[in-house]
């Protein structure tokens, strides 16, 4: 099948802050979402990724094509909605879309114009007159516009209502419907990542702490509730994030499918419910840094 996106072993030091390492990959028709923290590095991916920020070291092709040699093509095939917006303030959107335009070889004035009416954007606005919503809007919009072959979006969602969150979410699906296609998507909202990724990477202090399948994570990482006496002490060792509540105790397994025969007995007993552990509930487990977690 072939990647579209392949960056490896990226690295980026800054006074404070060091991207240390990251590697991921994107198959055709695949959308691998990207997870981490304020400051744990999206951003900094997607502009080296970009070419808006030079890597210390590593290596970075989209469509087999290598920055700054074959930049121009490469980005004109990437539909690109960065975490802020900027755009020439005093001019109209109908203004923004012909000037935009002139930058990419297949621009489709007939999917704009389609865009802003589904969006609810009127053409003769001026930019400095939209929302801090309609401005994401409008990027997306913009994205979408030029046929692109892959779409790199920083927390597209972000300002954005649920409705209008849902239908940028369903874009997302229906552009990678060919599986020609393929979306990386930041964002801090996993509901969004739940909903459209089928490869999830999350990114903690600068490093990829887990790279999967969406449907491996779920198998995999999942929430134990049980009675203190229905664990033994051993499997006990194997879980964190251990807290104590009405039904007695619960704690995040990263190795589920490995353990699951041995909690059989307590399932029927009904001493131990198992739930799904949520992406957040991953997350947060890589945030607090507990060696356990690692996968």
């Amino acid at each position: 099948m072939g990647n579209i996106l392949e960056a490896k072993k990226l690295r980026k030091e800054y006074k404070t802050f060091t991207l240390d390492g990251v590697s991921l990959s994107i198959p055709k028709g695949g959308i691998l979402g990207l997870i981490g923290p304020n400051g744990s590095g999206k951003t900094t991916t997607i502009r080296i990724l970009m070419n808006m920020v030079l890597a210390d070291s590593g290596r970075v092709e989209i469509f087999g094509l290598k920055h700054p040699e074959s930049e121009r093509e490469i980005k004109d095939r990437i539909g690109y909605v960065g975490e802020e917006q900027f755009y020439y303030e005093h001019k109209k959107v109908s203004w923004t879309g012909k000037f935009v335009s002139q930058f990419f070889s297949r621009w489709d004035q007939g999917i704009f114009n389609g865009l802003l009416d589904k969006f609810g954007i009127d053409p003769g606005i001026r930019i400095k007159n939209l929302s801090k919503g309609n401005k994401v809007k409008l990027s997306i919009a913009i994205a979408l516009s030029h046929h692109p072959q892959l779409l790199v979006l920083d927390e597209p969602t972000a300002g954005l209502d649920p409705v209008i969150r849902r239908e940028v979410l369903e874009k997302l699906l229906h552009f990678r419907g060919d599986e020609e296609r393929s979306v990386l998507i930041s964002s801090h909202i996993t509901d969004d990542i739940m909903r459209v990724a089928d490869q999830v990477a999350f990114i903690v202090e600068g490093r990829i702490a887990l790279n999967r399948g969406k449907d491996d994570i779920l198998a995999n990482w999942k929430r134990i509730h049980f009675k203190a006496e229905a664990i033994e002490a051993s499997l006990r060792e194997r879980l964190f994030n251990l807290r104590e509540h009405v039904f007695g105790n619960s704690g995040v397994t990263r190795e589920y499918t490995s353990i699951q025969e041995a909690l059989v007995p307590g399932i029927e007993a009904g001493d131990i419910k198992i739930e799904n552990a949520s992406l957040d509930d991953i997350l947060i487990a890589f945030v607090k840094g507990k060696k356990s977690c690692l996968a």
